[in-house]
């Protein structure tokens, strides 16, 4: 895979932002993850023994992402899907995949399955908000205003978490992936590349109150 500082060379990508305003944000993400993870570590325990036992293979997906500067790491969720997901189809989960576990069900319509995010978070691969991290696979053809969502460090939730926060039902059945390329993609890069563009800690703050919203009304629903 291409370098990404290799080719951001000569395309002069800025943020408005200055240096101190990213220092406050880490220094938020890793309070607020520190105390996220102190007050659920009870209930991350109970989900992972819940995966362990109802299901065979890891506790925990992890899959490579691309972060900050294009550098890959782990991100850390819940397991959902048969061990051998990977191999029995795409990288894209559609409607009723018949991969994802009877747990994963559950944890993936609650969200749950993305608390473990808050480790990422805490030791520095992610953020609390920030553009979602991609696979290398779809951030190697970045280009021009896309390369500018490498330029921050991904988040669990962002304008795209929002927005697709049913993918899996919108991606439907019959070739999730191919769907995702042709239609999601572009538009979920539109808004990370938004984000980027117009971050601000109270922008931040506006993205977790609507996140916990949508995730309230996935749960009621």
């Amino acid at each position: 895979m291409e370098n990404f500082s290799e080719k951001n060379q000569g395309s002069h990508l800025t943020l408005r932002n200055p240096p101190w305003a990213f220092g406050i944000k880490r220094l938020l993400d890793i309070f607020l993850s520190a105390v996220v993870l102190l007050l659920i570590w009870p209930l991350l325990v109970f989900i992972a023994l819940l995966v362990k036992f109802t299901s065979s293979g890891p506790v925990f997906y992890r899959g490579l992402r691309s972060g900050l500067h294009g550098k890959e790491f782990r991100i850390l969720k819940f397991r959902t899907m048969v061990s051998d997901a990977e191999s029995r189809g795409g990288p894209t989960t559609g409607t009723n995949d018949p991969r994802v576990t009877s747990v994963g069900v559950v944890l993936r319509k609650t969200k749950l399955d993305e608390l473990p995010q808050f480790i990422n978070v805490f030791c520095g691969n992610m953020s609390l908000v920030g553009p979602r991290p991609e696979v290398p696979e779809y951030t190697c053809q970045y280009s021009g205003d896309e390369l500018l969502i490498l330029e921050m460090r991904p988040g669990i939730t962002d304008y795209a978490s929002i927005e697709f926060a049913d993918l899996d039902d919108q991606v439907g059945s019959d070739d999730p992936d191919a769907y995702f390329r042709k239609h999601i993609l572009p538009r979920k890069n539109e808004l990370r590349v938004a984000y980027v563009k117009n971050w601000s800690i109270v922008e931040d703050l506006n993205i977790l109150w609507l996140t916990l919203v949508r995730v309230a009304k996935r749960i009621c629903n």
